[in-house]
């Protein structure tokens, strides 16, 4: 369907098992790169979605030096946004409980950043979803992140787990996007890019 990236090779940027499983869905070939210790900070004062813009950017910059004259670079990030505040990975098991103790029986919102590069282009995009989560009990928490241990999520969550089945009463925007990329988005942007 993308024939105008026929002749791209196309690179994700990620470590992430979702986000794999996402673009593969799309039915892209491409390969998984992944440079150690990419700064994934940011400066004070962004907010919500250009946090993760900012960091899909960062990323790809990074990664820009290597890039043959004829990849396709795709990186991505995501945060949980609450209440003016990050929620990022979590540290630790007592960290993940916090973050859950402080999503249950709110609504939050899901950032994801995406940043499409190539040696001689770049167009980046921030997609956002909404969810809203039930109260949830202490042992249910402490259940969650003992039996699937979150450590490797944005607020300390995966929708597509145990918690997502149990806890989220109402998603408003990607379902795909809560999981780290939203693959819908991404097929529009895939489609306007330049051929080569």
């Amino acid at each position: 369907m993308l024939d105008n990236l026929r002749n791209y090779r196309i690179v994700l940027a990620s470590q992430s098992p979702r986000r794999k499983e996402l673009l593969a869905g799309l039915g892209l070939e491409y390969e998984s790169r992944v440079l150690p210790d990419v700064d994934e900070s940011f400066p004070p004062g962004l907010a919500g979605g250009d946090i993760p813009m900012y960091i899909a950017r960062e990323k790809a910059e990074a990664y820009r030096p290597s890039l043959g004259a004829d990849e396709l670079l795709i990186t991505a990030d995501t945060i949980v946004w609450l209440g003016g505040s990050v929620l990022g990975k979590p540290a630790d098991r007592d960290d993940a409980l916090r973050m859950l103790r402080l999503l249950s029986g709110r609504t939050h919102e899901v950032y994801t950043g995406v940043c499409l590069t190539t040696t001689r282009w770049q167009h980046a995009f921030t997609a956002r979803t909404e969810v809203s989560f039930c109260t949830l009990g202490e042992e249910e928490i402490a259940w969650y992140v003992d039996h699937c241990r979150p450590f490797d999520k944005a607020g300390a969550y995966g929708v597509q787990e145990w918690i997502g089945y149990v806890g989220v009463e109402h998603i408003s925007g990607s379902y795909f996007n809560i999981m780290g990329l939203p693959v819908q988005r991404l097929y529009r942007e895939l489609k306007k890019m330049p051929a080569l």
